[in-house]
């Protein structure tokens, strides 16, 4: 609960700060207050508490998260001190809603009423419309602000549909009473009604075959910082959403549910990695490289009651070798109109450690062993078998040689052709942010224990 008003807080006084005419403070203190804002976060580690009648409960798993999700948010608005240099009357604006889209996201794994839950989604999904569409004079990006929002709104009516069967069904909107009331005997049927609602709401939230179509054009429309916080921030809150969703309600998920979980799973990874192999667009290809991961994601929904870490820990190596990758991306593609990867043609001669960083952030999200994501995908694998599924390890494993394909055509851009210009000066924090992320990400590697055991 401390987390959020801090968050909250924050976030307004980042607008003051625009009052003030403090524009260059405003990076530098934001990160600083996200930095305390950790602090406060890990100092309620151990704690289990519930404030307002149980709208907000902070426990292990809400903690760890949103340690995460801040973790994410400071690399985005440490990377938006270069993006946003053309746009200073507006940088208040941008670091603000960054913000509060945090606080949307730590309220969605804070939820102890479906109340909360959806109030959670809406600042997170009002801010990220926003952002899409924030490129005003680019149509590219308007497009993209229209779309996202449109389906976006969709699937947030899907969701609260859900919400009031759920309600129709328990009298309560309080996952502990809603809990504790799915074990009697005879449960109205609108009860599994509204959970495949919400469900299917959440799904589209973490683009998952047959809900992804938005995601490649809103991926490429949107500016590059934005797709960055799309593919990294919103994918892994709703991913963790959805498994605290199901898990917290004690939706006993039934044999024929967890088939259409493999289905899905399976869909997301197959149709993700083909569509990746086509794209010559760096924001698509990794678009549909999203769509894969979620795939793999989805796997953790099979054994709900024991996955909480691995979930945590494949989210981690994901999203901070995304993080890196996009640094990457937006120091290549600044002052461009495309990404395709033609501009990626001769990095690894004319900037080494940038190519050196995107080839590891890569070869992590294609699960080679030392990076984080390779121990990730063996955690995952061996839980899934353990919850008898060995056909959908089969599929992921053979999709992940498949995205071996696509990430390798970006690597051998970067070394094998000449380059197509002279690069000029990299900006400090591309790099600070772009180090630290892949530092990150190979020492969860190293030492994969350090995040599997904080939810055991």
């Amino acid at each position: 609960m401390n987390t959020l008003i801090a968050i909250i807080g924050l976030g307004v006084l980042c607008l003051l700060f625009e009052i003030f005419n403090l524009r260059k403070a405003i990076v530098p203190i934001t990160i600083i207050g996200l930095l305390g804002v950790l602090g406060l976060t890990i100092s309620e580690f151990n704690s289990t508490e519930s404030y307002y009648n149980n709208m907000i409960v902070v426990s292990k798993f809400s903690s760890t998260f949103s340690s995460l999700f801040i973790v994410l948010t400071i690399f985005l608005v440490a990377l938006g001190h270069n993006f946003y240099e053309n746009h200073q009357s507006k940088i208040s604006d941008y670091i603000a809603i960054k913000i509060f889209l945090l606080a949307g996201a730590v309220a969605m794994v804070s939820f102890g009423n479906l109340a909360m839950f959806f109030l959670g989604i809406e600042v997170l999904s009002i801010s990220l419309y926003i952002l899409a569409a924030s490129d005003r004079m680019n149509l590219k990006s308007n497009e993209a602000g229209m779309k996202y929002f449109l389906m976006g709104s969709f699937a947030s009516g899907i969701i609260l549909f859900g919400i009031c069967l759920i309600y129709g069904a328990m009298g309560s909107f309080d996952v502990t009473e809603i809990s504790e009331l799915s074990q009697s005997a005879e449960l109205p049927i609108w009860f599994p009604i509204g959970i495949v609602l919400v469900t299917i709401g959440m799904l589209f939230k973490i683009a998952a075959v047959p809900f992804h179509f938005w995601a490649p054009d809103v991926y490429e429309g949107s500016p590059a910082l934005t797709t960055a916080l799309m593919s990294t921030l919103a994918k892994v809150v709703a991913m963790a959403t959805l498994y605290k969703l199901l898990s917290v309600m004690n939706a006993d998920i039934s044999e024929s549910f967890k088939i259409i979980v493999v289905v899905i799973s399976m869909a997301s990874m197959t149709v993700g990695n083909i569509m990746a192999l086509r794209q010559t667009n760096v924001k698509r290809m990794l678009a549909f490289s999203g769509v894969s991961h979620a795939g793999f994601m989805l796997m953790t929904l099979l054994s709900l009651s024991t996955s909480a870490g691995s979930l945590l820990y494949y989210a981690s190596a994901y999203s901070l070798s995304g993080i890196a990758a996009f640094s990457v991306i937006l120091y290549v593609c600044k002052n461009r109109d495309n990404e395709d990867i033609v501009n990626f043609h001769g990095l690894g001669k004319t900037n080494p450690l940038l190519a050196a960083i995107l080839t590891a952030a890569l070869l992590s999200m294609a699960g080679i062993p030392i990076f984080a994501g390779f121990f990730a995908k063996l955690v995952l694998f061996n839980q899934t078998i353990l919850a008898g599924y060995l056909a959908l390890v089969i599929v992921a494993v053979v999709n992940s040689i498949i995205s071996v394909g696509y990430y390798f055509k970006l690597i051998l851009a970067m070394y094998t052709k000449e380059p197509n210009e002279e690069r000029k000066g990299t900006p400090v924090i591309i790099y600070a942010v772009a180090v630290i992320a892949i530092v990150l990400n190979i020492v969860l590697g190293l030492f994969p224990s350090f995040v599997l055991d904080l939810l055991a």
